[in-house]
């Protein structure tokens, strides 16, 4: 049995990806998408006539520029996104625009317009996880969707204060990122042993998934964005590993044993039960380094694909 099959009995896999064709070859639970993968697949030729779609629908719906455009990006988010639901049996992540990150009412307003969009496509709510940086305004916005059942997964989670304060908002899911902690602690100390079980977003991770399943919570942990196999081997068991096709790839040529690192059973943890105040929550992104920068980062940077693939729809429209 080859790694990726051996990792899909401990774990639910999810592709990383827009690229549907990805999706179909290595066959995950769940998809995942962001600004920066739909993107890629809209450069895509193939995809073409979905950007083709999205246009003509757009300038049927009016309104003004910006409205036909942020109509254009959000159409073809669910476009894509509902072609993957033919493919997954589980769900597909659509992100929230990172502008919102830090508004609560837009991200609210942004989430029910993708949900009302793919049930326009007949796709039920129930197949997709509406996907919210994990600033204090996007958790209190999945607050209030997962209240009026909608699921939602927070994304660009690098601090335990964020993971406290998703678990205390009942979010269904939430992506802690691996590589890109490893990314900044490798460039505060690039003599260091980062392998294996001393990689600190694979502790990271570790720390998150023992102290939700110690407390009971029911929210899913699902790790993602990995720089290699060696990430994802460490966090075998975990409840979900969400893995972009090259990784999925080398496993699935792997054929060397895999023993499950994380038991729900087995799990024990030190810190608090604790649902963070706001100032609380801010008090430990402020003492968190490496989660502030990284947080700002990801969001500025899915900022800036967003604009791209903006720019890419006005100019075929």
């Amino acid at each position: 049995m080859n790694q990726l099959d051996q990792l899909k009995s401990m774990t639910t896999v999810v592709a990383d990806t827009g690229d549907i064709d990805a999706i179909r070859q290595f066959t995950p639970q769940d998809a995942t998408t962001n600004p920066s993968l739909l993107l890629k697949a809209s450069e895509d030729p193939k995809y073409a006539h979905l950007l083709e779609q999205s246009i003509n629908w757009a300038k049927v719906q009016g309104g003004s520029d910006s409205e036909q455009l942020a109509n254009m990006t959000d159409h073809l988010a669910v476009l894509i996104g509902s072609e993957i639901t033919k493919i997954v049996p589980g769900y597909i992540s659509t992100e929230v625009d990172a502008r919102f990150s830090f508004d609560t009412q837009a991200t609210l307003k942004k989430a029910y317009r993708l949900i009302e969009l793919y049930e326009a496509q007949g796709i039920s709510k129930d197949r997709v996880l509406i996907k919210i940086a994990s600033t204090w305004e996007g958790i209190q916005a999945a607050r209030e969707l997962e209240k009026k059942g909608i699921r939602c997964n927070l994304t660009l989670l690098f601090g335990f204060a964020q993971a406290q304060a998703c678990a205390d908002a009942g979010a269904y899911l939430i992506s802690p990122f691996v590589g890109r902690i490893l990314d900044w602690y490798k460039k505060q100390n690039p003599e260091a042993d980062f392998t294996g079980e001393n990689d600190p977003g694979v502790q990271s991770v570790t720390r998150i998934y023992n102290y939700y399943k110690a407390n009971g919570y029911d929210t899913v942990v699902m790790g993602a964005s990995f720089r290699n196999t060696g990430e994802i081997i460490s966090l075998a068991g975990c409840d979900r590993l969400t893995i972009g096709p090259s990784l999925l790839e080398e496993l699935a040529a792997a054929t060397g044993s895999i023993e499950q690192r994380l038991v729900a059973a087995n799990a024990s943890s030190q810190d608090a039960k604790v649902g963070p105040t706001e100032s609380a929550f801010r008090w430990g992104m402020n003492e968190d380094a490496m989660a502030t920068e990284k947080l700002s980062e990801g969001i500025r940077n899915f900022a800036i694909d967003q604009v791209k693939l903006e720019k890419l729809l006005a100019s075929k429209a």
